[in-house]
C-alpha cells in the first residue's frame, strides 16, 4: 500500500508507514447497531480489522448521545462493548477495545452534569463531546465551565468542523484558556469533510493546538481514506507534537 501511495502521490511525498506511532484511537462509531456507524456485529468486526490493518493496538470506541436521536446509557454501551469483544475473541482478532462516548451538548447534557449522573469519558476522564456545526450554542462556555466544575477534562470533538468559528480561529483557540482539549479528525487532513475543515485542522497542527487525533470511523469509507492520510506532510506533523493517544 505504501508503495502505491509513492506511486499515486510521488517519492516525495512525506509518508508514514501506518498509524502505530499513535496506538491507540479515542473516537469512532464501531460498536454495533447504536447510532450512524456501524450497523451490526459483522460490519463492526471488518471494521476492527481495517483499523487493526492500519497499525492501531487499542481502540475506545464513542457511540454518540444525544438527547433527540441517541438515547444511549452507559449500560448500554458496555453491553455492545462485551458484545464485540466477544465476536473479536471467537473471530482470533487481537485488538485491545475500550469505550466511552461521544457527548452532543444539549440539554441532556447539562442535565446529566447538574445531577451528577454517570458520563463515559476514557483516560484521565476526558470527556468527549460536540456541537452543532453550524451554530455556537449560547451556553457553550458555561457548559464548558460546568464541565471543568464536575472534575471533567473536556474534549471538543473535531473542532476543525464547527463552521461557526470559520473566519474566527482565534476565539476556537481561545477555548484552550478554558481548559479544552482539541481532538482533529485525521481525515480532515485530505480534505474529506470540506476545504474549510482541512485548512483549519492543518492550522491547528501548525500552532500545536492538538492534543488526540481521532479516525471518527462510521464505515470502511473511513478508514479507506485513512490510507491516504498517510500521505499528510501534517500528519507527521502532528505526531511529532506531545499527543495523548499513547498514553491511554
Amino acid at each position: 500500500m505504501i508503495q502505491f501511495l509513492k506511486n499515486l502521490f510521488g517519492d516525495s511525498t512525506p509518508l508514514e508507514e501506518s498509524f502505530s506511532g499513535l496506538g491507540v484511537d479515542m473516537h469512532s462509531h464501531i460498536l454495533p447497531g447504536i447510532d450512524d456507524g456501524s450497523e451490526n456485529i459483522e460490519q463492526s468486526l471488518e471494521l476492527v480489522r481495517a483499523m487493526q490493518a492500519l497499525g492501531y493496538r487499542k481502540l475506545i470506541m464513542t457511540p454518540h448521545i444525544m438527547s433527540d436521536f441517541y438515547r444511549n446509557t452507559p449500560e448500554i454501551i458496555r453491553e455492545k462493548l462485551e458484545l464485540l469483544r466477544g465476536a473479536l475473541e471467537v473471530a482470533g482478532i487481537p485488538m485491545e477495545l475500550g469505550c466511552a462516548a461521544e457527548y452532543y451538548l444539549d440539554e441532556g447534557l447539562l442535565e446529566k452534569l447538574e445531577n451528577n449522573e454517570e458520563l463515559l469519558t476514557f483516560g484521565d476522564r476526558y470527556l468527549l463531546f460536540e456541537t452543532s456545526f453550524l451554530n455556537e450554542p449560547l451556553n457553550l462556555r458555561d457548559a464548558i465551565f460546568m464541565m471543568r466544575t464536575k472534575g471533567y477534562k473536556p474534549v471538543m470533538a473535531h473542532p476543525e468542523r464547527y463552521t461557526y468559528f470559520y473566519g474566527k480561529f482565534d476565539a476556537l483557540a481561545s477555548l484552550r484558556e478554558q481548559g479544552v482539549l482539541f481532538q482533529p479528525n485525521l481525515n480532515s487532513l485530505t480534505g474529506y469533510y470540506s476545504p474549510g475543515a482541512k485548512d483549519y485542522a492543518e492550522r491547528l497542527i501548525e500552532e500545536g493546538l492538538v492534543d488526540f487525533l481521532g479516525s471518527d470511523t462510521h464505515s470502511l469509507k473511513h478508514t479507506g481514506n485513512l490510507q491516504k492520510v498517510l500521505c499528510s506532510k501534517h500528519l507527521s506533523k502532528a505526531l511529532a507534537l506531545p499527543l495523548r493517544n499513547n498514553l491511554l
